[in-house]
C-alpha cells in the first residue's frame, strides 16, 4: 500500500516517465502474445515460432534496462533523513522500487492483453475486418498459462533488475586516501559523516562531486562532510583524480568479433529459417555478430564519453571548455553506457534498412513495433540517465551560480557536452553500421 501511495502523490515528471515504462511495457507484452498467437496458428512451424519468441528477447531487454534506468531516478525511493526511524531503511526503499517498477510494467500487460484480446476479437468481435486474426490465432482458444507467464516475464524480470541494481551496498571506495562511510541505499548517503546532497553516493561512483567540479573559491561555500572522526575536511587538501573507464579495449575487442561474425555470415549460404523482418541470410550468424557489435558499443561507450572529455580539455583550453570537459569526464560512467546503447540501436537500425532496400522483403508491422520499442526505450534511458546526472550535480551548479558564473555560461557548457559528443559518435557509429551491413548488401 504504501508504495501505491507513493506511486499516486509523485510529481507529474516522475508519473511521465512511469507511464513511459507501462507503454514500453504494453508493446512488449503484445509483441510476446503475437509470439504466442503465431505458434497457436501454426503448429507446424515450431522453428518459426521459437525464432519470433526469441527475436522479443531483444525488446525485453531494452524495456527492463528503460524500466532499471527510471528506477534509479524515482524520488519516492531516495533515502531521506528520518525514513530509517518509522522502518524505512536501505532494504525497505529497495523493495519497495522493486515493488513500483512491478506496477508500472503490470499495468503495461495488462494493457497489451486488452488489446490483444480486442484484436482476436474475443471481446467485441473483430476488428479492422479480420485482418489481424491470421497471426493472433483468433478461431483457437488461448492458453491461459502462457499468457500469465508471457505477460509476468516484463514485470519479473525488471522489478528482479531494480532490486539488485538499488541493493544496498556493503562497502564504498576511498576519498582522499581515507574510506568513506556508507549510508545506505545503493552507495554513500546518511551516516555519522555528513556527505553533500550531489554526491554520487546513492549509486556507488564519487563522493566529492560538488566540489571537483567548482572553482577553487566555491569549494568553501558549498556543505563538506569530515572524512573522518578527527579529520575535518579540507577545501585546499588535493582531491583523488576522475577514473578512467576502462571498458574501451574490451569493447573494440567485441566489435571487431561481431563484425568478422557479420563477414563470415554474408560469405556464407543465404538458406535457414526466415526471421520476422524478412532476415533470411545466415540469421543466426546475423544476430550473433549483431549482439556483439551492440555489446561492444555499450562497452565502449563511457570510455569514449571520457575521451570526448579529454578533447574538450586539450589544446589550451578556455573556463568554458574546461567545464565542460570536467562534466563530461565525471559523468562518463552515468551516461556513457546509455549513450554506447544509443549509437548499437542506430548502428543496427541503419543497417536493417540498408537491407531491405531492394528486391528484398519490406519490414513488417510487427518488426516496427519492434524497433520502435527498441529505440524509444534507448533514447528514454539517456535522457533519464541526463536528468540523473543534472540532479547529481545539483549542488555544484548552485555553487557556481553563488560565485557570480552566468546561466549562459553553464548552459553554453551543456550544448558544447551535446556537441562534442554528437560529433565524435555520430561517424563511428555510421561506419560500424556501414561495415556491419557490407557483407550482407547483395
Amino acid at each position: 500500500m504504501l508504495a501505491l501511495r507513493l506511486v499516486r502523490g509523485a510529481h507529474p515528471a516522475v508519473q511521465f516517465r512511469r507511464l513511459l515504462v507501462a507503454a514500453a511495457s504494453a508493446g512488449t507484452g503484445f509483441l510476446l502474445l503475437c509470439a504466442l498467437g503465431y505458434a497457436l496458428g501454426h503448429p507446424e512451424a515450431s522453428t518459426a515460432a521459437v525464432l519470433r519468441l526469441a527475436w522479443c528477447l531483444v525488446p525485453i531487454a531494452a524495456t527492463v534496462h528503460f524500466a532499471v534506468a527510471v528506477a534509479r531516478t524515482d524520488p519516492a525511493t531516495r533515502p531521506r533523513a528520518g525514513l530509517a526511524a518509522i522502518g524505512l531503511g536501505p532494504g525497505q526503499l529497495m523493495v519497495l522500487a522493486a515493488v513500483s517498477t512491478a506496477v508500472s510494467c503490470t499495468l503495461g500487460s495488462m494493457v497489451a492483453l486488452l488489446f490483444f484480446l480486442h484484436l482476436r476479437g474475443d471481446l467485441t468481435g473483430l476488428p479492422f475486418d479480420g485482418d489481424a486474426a491470421g497471426f493472433l490465432a483468433a478461431n483457437q482458444p488461448l492458453p491461459l498459462p502462457a499468457t500469465l507467464t508471457l505477460l509476468a516475464l516484463v514485470p519479473v524480470l525488471a522489478s528482479a533488475a531494480g532490486a539488485i541494481v538499488l541493493r544496498p551496498r556493503a562497502q564504498a571506495p576511498t576519498a582522499g586516501g581515507r574510506p568513506v562511510r556508507l549510508g545506505g541505499f545503493g552507495g554513500y548517503g546518511r551516516s555519522t559523516d555528513r556527505i553533500g546532497t550531489s554526491t554520487y553516493g546513492r549509486f556507488g561512483t564519487h563522493a566529492d562531486t560538488d566540489t571537483r567540479l567548482a572553482p577553487e573559491g566555491a569549494r568553501g561555500t558549498a556543505r563538506q562532510a569530515p572524512t573522518g572522526p578527527q579529520a575535518p575536511h579540507n577545501p585546499h587538501t588535493p582531491l583523488p583524480p576522475l577514473p578512467t573507464p576502462t571498458g574501451l579495449p574490451w569493447g573494440a575487442a567485441l566489435l571487431a568479433a561481431g563484425l568478422a561474425v557479420e563477414t563470415y555470415a554474408g560469405r556464407g549460404s543465404h538458406e535457414g529459417p526466415a526471421l520476422p523482418g524478412g532476415l533470411t541470410a545466415g540469421p543466426f550468424a546475423v544476430l550473433a555478430g549483431w549482439a556483439l557489435t551492440a555489446l561492444g558499443l555499450a562497452l565502449a561507450g563511457p570510455a569514449l564519453t571520457h575521451l570526448c572529455g579529454r578533447l574538450l580539455q586539450s589544446v589550451r583550453p578556455s573556463a568554458l571548455r574546461l567545464l565542460a570537459g570536467r562534466v563530461l569526464m565525471e559523468e562518463a560512467t552515468r551516461i556513457g553506457r546509455p549513450l554506447g546503447v544509443v549509437c548499437a540501436v542506430a548502428s543496427g537500425t541503419y543497417a536493417l534498412a540498408l537491407l531491405h532496400t531492394g528486391t528484398r522483403p519490406g519490414i513488417g508491422p510487427l518488426t516496427t513495433l519492434g524497433l520502435l520499442l527498441v529505440a524509444g526505450c534507448a533514447l528514454a534511458t539517456l535522457l533519464t540517465a541526463a536528468v540523473e546526472a543534472r540532479d547529481a550535480r545539483a549542488c555544484t551548479t548552485a555553487a557556481l551560480l553563488r560565485i557570480g558564473a552566468p546561466a549562459s555560461t553553464l548552459r553554453a557548457a551543456a550544448a558544447l557536452r551535446a556537441g562534442t559528443l554528437i560529433a565524435v559518435l555520430t561517424p563511428l557509429t555510421w561506419a560500424i553500421a556501414e561495415l556491419a551491413a557490407m557483407p550482407l548488401v547483395r
